[in-house]
């Protein structure tokens, strides 16, 4: 698997879906919504009790799944032209 992971982290729409790819599944599951995390210890003991859940680990390892793979090419690498990118493409 052939990823272009030094441009893909150039694209801040990327870095936006990798960060929701994560929460989003821990959020969902606890049944919680960002306006319940207010404070610093709340979000330390998400994290924690996010870590310590098997089933949730496998949750956002998903979601990074879906936002790593391209639908639009065979297999599971990026395009010849998207692994030859130094930006993202305008």
């Amino acid at each position: 698997m052939k990823l272009n992971l030094k441009v893909r982290l150039k694209n801040p729409v990327f870095l936006v879906q990798i960060l929701l790819a994560l929460i989003t599944p821990i959020l969902a599951y606890m049944g919680l919504t960002f306006k319940d995390l207010t404070t610093w210890g709340s979000v330390w003991n998400l994290i924690v009790s996010a870590i310590s859940n098997p089933y949730i680990i496998g949750l956002c390892l998903v979601s990074v799944w879906n936002a790593l793979t391209d639908p639009t090419t065979a297999g599971l690498s990026d395009s010849e032209s998207a692994l030859k990118y130094e930006k993202p493409k305008k």
